[in-house]
């Protein structure tokens, strides 16, 4: 039987719950004594595409790409990757990133194409996320806790949305620093409610 692909959110967030600093920083992130992303190689060998916000999109620029970047490194992803934003941005060269704006719902068809029978991955923010989400095109989160607080800054998932729509499938404790919570999305943006738009 024929695996069948999702759409998730994969990302780490702090224990009172943000993805970021108000700075839209992930450096948070790395004061952590211990790597918490022992699960990421065999995550991204099933990932087929990816989606991304702007402000992530530069964070990953400024943090490891441009000339002066903290943490110097190529381009992380060989997937395509999908960057939304209202203004136009520096690519990367040798990368597959395509620009887009407005409605996911036409972008994610693009992608689902180019993914085929891999997941995609909404990397972030936490906005697109909720865009996605009431779009019905999310099927699963993989939340992993840090034993950090920041106080403010940018939200994991900026909806209401009850409980009867998430359904907890793991709770994983990685070690001394992190946690891993995994989620399945139903009720009324279940893949199985959905309709002729992603036929």
């Amino acid at each position: 039987m024929t695996r069948q692909a999702r759409t998730q959110y994969y990302t780490a967030a702090t224990l009172d719950g943000f993805i970021a600093d108000d700075d839209h920083s992930l450096e948070w992130l790395f004061q952590v004594p211990e790597p918490g992303n022992e699960d990421y190689p065999g995550f991204i060998k099933e990932v087929g595409a990816l989606a991304m916000g702007a402000s992530t999109y530069e964070w990953v620029l400024r943090h490891s790409i441009l000339p002066g970047a903290d943490h110097p490194t190529p381009w992380p992803y060989e997937q395509p990757t999908w960057v939304f934003s209202h203004h136009p941005h520096q690519s990367v060269s040798g990368a597959d990133i395509r620009f887009v704006q407005g409605d996911v719902l036409p972008v994610h068809s693009d992608m689902r194409a180019a993914a085929g029978d891999r997941h995609i991955w909404i990397v972030g923010g936490g906005d697109l996320v909720g865009q996605f989400h009431d779009a019905g095109l999310l099927d699963e989160i993989i939340v992993t806790i840090a034993s950090v607080t920041l106080g403010s800054g940018k939200p994991l998932l900026p909806r209401r949305i009850t409980s009867s729509s998430l359904h907890l499938t793991s709770a994983q404790r990685l070690n001394s620093g992190f946690a891993q919570l995994r989620y399945d999305v139903r009720g009324v943006h279940s893949p199985g409610s959905r309709t002729s738009p992603l036929l």
